[in-house]
């Protein structure tokens, strides 16, 4: 077996275990494997033991994995989970399953004009900066029910499924802890207000050095890189 399949069996007994200590089904949290900088062989190798969840940072990468895995390319949910300029919309409109980064007007502006062109409606994640770090993209807590609201109202080709956010990186756990259920309590709340195109069923917290606390909290998706691969050089 190779490591990267080894890696994927620890990962999934990990969230298993996870999910039974804290009463939870464990079908109900997906995994996404995160591949940004990962070679397609190994992709490929993910793809064999099972994963359909891909999740890119950068629209380019996306555009060029899908292109290069032909056929196979329409039995992936590819996922953008990085930051998105408006100006690379166009590039993924047709290919992307899931936006997690969906964070300003402007963004919703292009989505919403870009998916007219190709008569799709697009699936994405509200981005929550719960922490308030200057270096984490997202909209701040007490702006969220007022983004949420105007995209229900005014972008009829965007439909919100939920939330995404990342926890600081450090070794407080309840620090992180606090972050995760922070946000489970606005998607709470966000639900309860019944908006149209609007539903809570995902929340997308949780990485590599911290999903197992995301998952005690309520994640749904847990985005997964370095456990499955490596570790990578960024860019």
């Amino acid at each position: 077996m190779s490591e990267v399949k080894r890696n994927l069996q620890d990962v999934e007994s990990q969230i298993e275990n996870v999910c039974v200590n804290s009463g939870r089904n464990k079908d109900e949290v997906k995994l996404l494997a995160v591949t940004k900088t990962v070679d397609n062989d190994k992709m490929l190798e993910a793809f064999e033991y099972g994963i359909r969840d891909f999740g890119e940072n950068k629209p380019q990468e996306l555009t060029r994995k899908y292109e290069e895995f032909g056929e196979l390319a329409e039995k992936i949910n590819w996922h953008l989970i990085g930051t998105l300029q408006t100006n690379k919309v166009k590039y993924i409109i047709d290919k992307v399953y899931l936006i997690h980064s969906l964070d300003r007007i402007s963004l919703c502006e292009e989505i919403q004009h870009q998916a007219k062109k190709v008569d799709k409606t697009i699936d994405c994640l509200v981005q929550v900066n719960i922490s308030r770090e200057e270096t984490k993209h997202g909209v701040f807590v007490e702006d969220i029910e007022s983004f949420i609201r105007k995209i229900s109202e005014e972008y009829d080709s965007i439909r919100v499924k939920g939330l995404m956010s990342m926890a600081p990186f450090t070794d407080d756990e309840e620090g992180i802890r606090k972050v995760f259920k922070g946000v489970k309590d606005i998607a709470t709340k966000i639900d309860n207000l019944n908006l149209k195109n609007v539903s809570m069923d995902i929340l997308s917290i949780g990485m590599s050095n911290d999903f197992e606390i995301a998952i005690e909290e309520g994640s749904t998706l847990v985005r997964v890189g370095t456990a499955i691969f490596g570790k990578r050089n960024n860019y």
